[in-house]
């Protein structure tokens, strides 16, 4: 960018001279970065006066050849601009480049290989074509350019899918230019065709190819092709309509497409992208309380025996053989003994209740320590290792809030909201009282608070953890947030960051846009077809630029009257789907179990394990014992096989939804190119569910054969995944789901 001066007021008042392809640039100055319409980084925004000839970024320019120095278009200077408030164009228009988080405020996201579509307005004036392009600039600085599609000729859209190959810091940006040669081959075939001035058109269109031998660099087999054209156009003992094809040969065609000739390039700003690894967008979860694990009651002694986190880690091969990824912990911190909650979230607690996990602190230690009935550092450092021997991760549940016996109740009661009686004012979330529980006021002292959150962080990073699990976190400032997750990236960018924030969507999207990379969602509650579809629609549109949903079906604060009265084909339902609508979902511990008996008056189990031990008596479920068969660990696993076996599943951009005649059953796809040392195949699973549990139904579907990569009129072979069968599918098909049977269908779709 040349140098500008700045405008005084009587320049921006005087009118200036009508410019002149020979006169000078008029000095006016770039908006500041807050006046621009379209913001990005002060850095990224573009020269918007620039113009002339430019090849793409990632091309190597050669020296140019006589004649095309003789015809390449003589460099002007630049134009006048706009000045602020107004943003100026460039020469050729960039429009509503999309995806976009608060006007490039923010950074988009994906994972390595996650494909994601970047659009954009561009045009120009006249009738001389116009051409878009992509470019992805790497964490090295490295462009990435792809030639972008017109995708609606009438509102002038272009688009293009995309996709970064690593992790770390990227940046996208659109590139709208000048076409010669697709404005010459137009012009070209009409005037030829005509006998309009016959051997001008064809003289133009050789030196339009030198231009684009002597401008961008290419394979040795593309300027063949291009000397080839250039010979053929000039060789005037031949036809003219043979000379016109020597130009507009598809290999000639094809080679300027793959390595186009572009003037009057003018970029968009440069918007972040953060691109993560692949756990960011897709796992399974399985949640436990590391107490109840290997806990037992003594109906002798009546009291219990607490579990430990080496009887806990007894528990990770049959999670590891589930087929999950991670294992996520409830808080295994010291609790407090004030207000100590009883059974059943009551207010009087007996020796030997255990207390809620989320009431966090004692005089054994804070958020930076261990429950001493749990073990020790060296029994969770344990813990950690077995988990990664059986290709598991562990997640750890952070809930910054304090019981009253907290150790920073008495060493910083500044962290704290004081009330007018001056008491510390407790947890509520009404009706809901949480008297075992003080909330941290970040306002009152940030460096402070923000310092010795960063602090116990720290901590669990130093114990091989990198997932979190944040409790609640839609009751503390998003600032805090933002900060502290891009603080922790800074040295461990692999470290995710799940939000449960069960709460409204402007805050649940900001905590995403501030580096959540993902969310707890409304699934729980989301039962019919109209509101899953709905759902789906809005998660994996704009919004799945920045924000990852997971899809829990139960937790241990959720139990539906959908999951409480459904029976098991519900159970088997809102699993497979959690499963199948989105990459990311999670179960918690005895899910297996139906464990569906809630709390008279409230949406949560009976015996909550928040509030007291639970023995599952697990080895009952297992071949011999007394319970076999009534466990859906099997289904899970079967569920986990499919995912891992069908990365389609494994993305949330790329479902579509088909037609049901029954408005109780609904059907989806997922599409995925899957490339491989065999070659490339397409993945394609399709999922059709009865969503009422408690009748079997019968209906047709009518699929979208484009959709599942079919042409119209196509057969192929739906083989369900889950029982193994198999049928021969079309465009419209009967299918009938229930609790008498199954009640999901999961296809995969193959060739007929």
């Amino acid at each position: 960018m040349g140098n500008v001066e700045p405008v005084t007021a009587k320049r921006r008042s005087a009118k200036l001279p009508k410019p002149t392809l020979s006169s000078p640039r008029s000095p006016a100055p770039l908006p500041p970065a807050g006046a621009v319409t379209d913001p990005g980084p002060a850095s990224a925004v573009p020269d918007p006066g620039s113009a002339g000839s430019a090849p793409a970024p990632a091309a190597t320019a050669t020296a140019p050849t006589a004649a095309a120095t003789a015809t390449a278009p003589t460099p002007a200077a630049e134009p006048p601009v706009a000045a602020p408030p107004q943003h100026p164009f460039g020469r050729i228009p960039v429009q509503d480049v999309r995806p976009l988080v608060d006007a490039g405020a923010r950074p988009a996201k994906s994972v390595v290989g996650e494909e994601f579509d970047v659009t954009a307005v561009v045009f120009r004036e006249g009738h001389d074509a116009v051409n878009a392009s992509v470019v992805l600039t790497d964490p090295d600085g490295v462009d990435h350019v792809t030639t972008m599609t017109c995708t609606n000729e009438g509102l002038n859209t272009w688009e293009r899918t995309v996709s970064a190959d690593r992790t770390g810091a990227w940046t996208y940006r659109v590139e709208g230019w000048s076409d010669p040669y697709a404005t010459w081959r137009h012009d070209a075939t009409i005037k030829v065709q005509a006998d309009v001035d016959t051997e001008l058109m064809l003289e133009e269109g050789a030196r339009v190819l030198e231009r684009a031998l002597a401008e961008v660099d290419r394979p040795a087999v593309g300027r063949a092709a291009l000397d080839d054209a250039v010979a053929g156009l000039r060789d005037a003992a031949r036809p003219a309509q043979v000379r016109l094809h020597a130009g507009t040969d598809a290999s000639v065609v094809a080679e300027l497409a793959a390595r186009p000739l572009r003037d009057m390039v003018s970029p968009s700003p440069a918007y972040p992208l953060l691109v993560e690894r692949e756990r960011a967008l897709a796992g399974a979860w399985y949640e436990l309380f590391p107490r109840s694990e290997g806990a037992h009651y003594d109906p002798v002694e009546h009291r219990w025996t607490t579990g430990t986190l080496r009887t806990a880690a007894e528990r990770l091969p049959a999670v590891a053989a589930m087929g999950f990824d991670v294992v996520y912990l409830t808080p295994i911190h010291p609790i407090g003994t004030t207000a100590r909650k009883g059974p059943n979230n009551t207010l009087s607690a007996s020796e030997g209740d255990p207390g809620s996990p989320y009431a966090i602190g004692s005089p054994a230690g804070g958020h930076d320590a261990i429950h001493p009935d749990l073990g020790t550092f060296e029994d969770f450092d344990a813990f950690v290792a077995r988990a990664g021997e059986l290709g598991l991760e562990v997640a750890l549940d952070i809930a910054l809030q304090c019981s009253p016996d907290h150790p920073y109740v008495a060493e910083h009661p500044e962290w704290f909201t004081t009330r007018a009686d001056g008491t510390i004012a407790y947890a509520e979330n009404p009706p809901k009282k949480y008297q075992d529980i003080y909330p941290l006021n970040f306002d009152n002292d940030p460096p402070g608070a923000y310092a010795e959150m960063r602090r116990v962080i720290q901590v669990w990073l130093d114990h091989g953890v990198r997932i979190f699990r944040v409790d609640n976190p839609h009751t503390k400032p998003v600032r805090f947030w933002q900060w502290l997750i891009q603080d922790v990236a800074r040295d461990h960018p692999e470290t995710i960051w799940l939000a449960e924030a069960f709460t409204k969507p402007a805050m649940m999207h900001s905590l995403a846009k501030a580096g959540f990379q993902q969310s707890y969602t409304y699934y729980a509650w989301r039962n019919a077809k109209w509101e899953l579809e709905e759902y789906l629609t809005e998660l994996s549109g704009e919004a799945a630029a920045y924000m990852r949903p997971a899809f829990w079906p139960t937790t241990h604060d959720i139990l539906t009257p959908y999951m409480q009265f459904g029976g098991p084909a519900a159970w088997k339902l809102r699993a497979a789907l959690a499963a199948t609508l989105v990459p990311t979902y999670g179960i918690y511990a005895g899910y297996e179990l139906h464990e569906h008996v809630a709390r008279p008056g409230v949406e949560e189990q009976i015996d909550n394990e928040k509030y007291q031990y639970r023995d599952r008596r697990w080895a009952d479920y297992e071949p011999g014992g007394p319970k076999e068969g009534r466990s859906l660990a099997p289904y899970l696993t079967r569920l986990n096989e499919i995912r891992r076996a069908h990365p389609a599943l494994l993305w949330l951009r790329n479902i579509s939804f088909h037609h049901v005649d029954d408005e109780n059953v609904i059907a989806y796809s997922k599409r995925r190119l899957v490339h491989g040392p065999d070659g490339d195949h397409d993945d394609v699973v399709l999922v059709v569910a009865n969503l009422d549990p408690h009748s079997t139904r019968a209906t047709t579907v009518r699929l979208d054969l484009e959709a599942l990569g079919l042409r119209p009129g196509a057969t192929f072979v739906a083989e369900d995944l889950v029982t193994g069968q198999s049928w021969p599918w079309s465009q419209d098909n009967y299918v009938r789901l229930g609790p008498d049977g199954e009640p999901v269908h999961i296809i995969a779709v193959r060739g007929s």
